[in-house]
């Protein structure tokens, strides 16, 4: 692919607000809605996958959590690996090359449901989710790079939003098709044949292979696309990556306090995040607590997810008014109180107290990673690897909850995302802030 040479984009016009943005820039960040929308679909297909492996492969809590742990875990392997390749091939070849693995992965879950094999489909999940890895180092900071610096927080938000959309859609899309045979019970499965017992588990992962296989179409198709698109990439541009990123992040600790903070609260965040929609199709499926059918309940998740899109939506017009380390505070606290709500009650208030968290998680994300890059100059690159690094929360803090599910309930496990999002109160009220730092005047800020 042939994209834009570095020399060819305006900088002044990224730095000065007001100004237009440089040709291609606007056609870059309408694509790259399109990518975002296709990672969030595909992230939230976990929360349908969950439910439906754990019943056909007779899993416990902790052991169904592998599926987040591998899928997540993804980012704390491949995101310096992918920082080295964003560095090298620059921001769209890097977008392409992390589809194509998505796409990738997405075609092993086809063996992996043939055999079928549990350890196949976290295979499978890996290598999907370091293609999306990949296309997260790249298409955040690149999004910040779309515009003036004072809007980088809100463009995010806004892209977010349609990230949002995505994983609005996925449980709903995926509960029709993978959830769409019921469910034998396990006491019941006991009597059958181990012959019957093998034909019921092909029958079951069978059912993913068509999904995954048609999303493994799409993300190539959005390859070909960046192909022939030529998109504008600025890696020369104000994001340079220049030596001695370790050196001053350990000799000038303070200089960092927001970024080494920011990789604590994505992690965190990230972790709460995906523990509540993990946990809620089993959870609101409990009698006391729902009383919902597995396959009614992936439309909570979906409700749960829309929350988040409404949200990034409001919040990217809400950002242009109020600091974002503020609204990062307030939106924790009520998160917070939603979390504590549920755990002191239950029917319908407990129910309804999880779903609508996902309007207050909405700008967590995009807040913490753009207070986190804020003023990094030409250390941007590095910082947004370590922050996507830091995604590694959605591996730990599920596989955390499972194990406190099997012991103590999935209602009375939920007391660990309130820990969460405690720390994310502290960090956009106070951790957040930035110190005088040599950092800042190396290079202008993008973020």
């Amino acid at each position: 692919m042939s994209a834009a040479p570095a020399s060819s984009v305006s900088q002044a016009a990224l730095d000065t607000p007001g100004e237009a943005r440089p040709a291609g820039t606007f056609r870059a960040m309408a694509f790259l809605t399109l990518i975002f929308f296709m990672w969030g679909f595909i992230t939230s297909l976990n929360d349908i996958l969950i439910p439906h492996l754990k019943s056909v492969f007779d899993l416990n809590y902790a052991e169904i959590m592998l599926v987040q742990f591998t899928f997540f875990g993804a980012y704390f392997v491949t995101s310096l690996p992918s920082g080295w390749v964003v560095e090298r091939l620059g921001y769209p070849m890097s977008i392409l090359s992390g589809l194509v693995l998505a796409a990738l992965g997405a075609v092993l879950f086809y063996p992996a449901a043939a055999v079928p094999s549990y350890p196949l489909f976290l295979m499978a999940l890996f290598v999907l989710a370091s293609g999306i890895t990949l296309l997260q180092v790249a298409a955040n900071p690149y999004v910040s790079l779309l515009g003036p610096p004072r809007g980088a927080s809100s463009r995010l938000n806004l892209a977010q939003a349609v990230n949002s959309l995505g994983t609005t859609i996925g449980p709903f899309i995926g509960g029709l098709l993978i959830l769409s045979i019921p469910v034998v019970a396990l006491s019941t499965r006991r009597h059958w044949t181990h012959a019957l017992n093998a034909a019921y588990t092909l029958r079951q992962t069978t059912l993913v292979q068509g999904p995954y296989l048609g999303l493994a179409i799409l993300l190539l198709l959005l390859a070909f696309a960046v192909y022939f698109m030529h998109l504008p990439d600025w890696r020369n541009a104000g994001h340079r990556q220049v030596g001695g990123f370790w050196d001053d992040l350990i000799h000038h600790t303070r200089a960092y306090r927001h970024l080494l903070f920011g990789i604590v609260a994505i992690f965190v965040y990230v972790g709460a995040e995906v523990s509540i929609g993990s946990f809620m199709i089993s959870y609101i499926s409990l009698p006391r607590y729902g009383d919902i059918p597995v396959s009614q309940a992936a439309v909570f998740v979906s409700l749960y997810w829309m929350g988040a899109m409404v949200g990034r939506f409001i919040g990217s017009a809400v950002l242009r008014k109020i600091d974002a380390g503020r609204l990062l505070g307030g939106s924790a606290v009520v998160a917070a109180a939603l979390v504590a709500t549920t755990l002191i009650s239950h029917g319908r208030v407990a129910l309804w107290s999880v779903v609508v968290i996902g309007v207050f998680n909405a700008i967590m994300f995009p807040n913490i990673f753009t207070l986190g890059i804020a003023g990094l100059g030409d250390r941007t690159g590095q910082a947004s690897s370590l922050l996507v690094m830091a995604i590694v929360g959605g591996a730990v803090i599920p596989l955390l909850q499972g194990f406190l599910a099997d012991r103590i309930g999935v209602h009375l496990a939920y007391v660990l995302p309130l820990c969460c999002y405690l720390y994310i109160i502290f960090y956009g009220f106070s951790g957040s802030q930035r110190s005088g730092s040599p950092v800042s005047s190396k290079a202008p800020s993008h973020a």
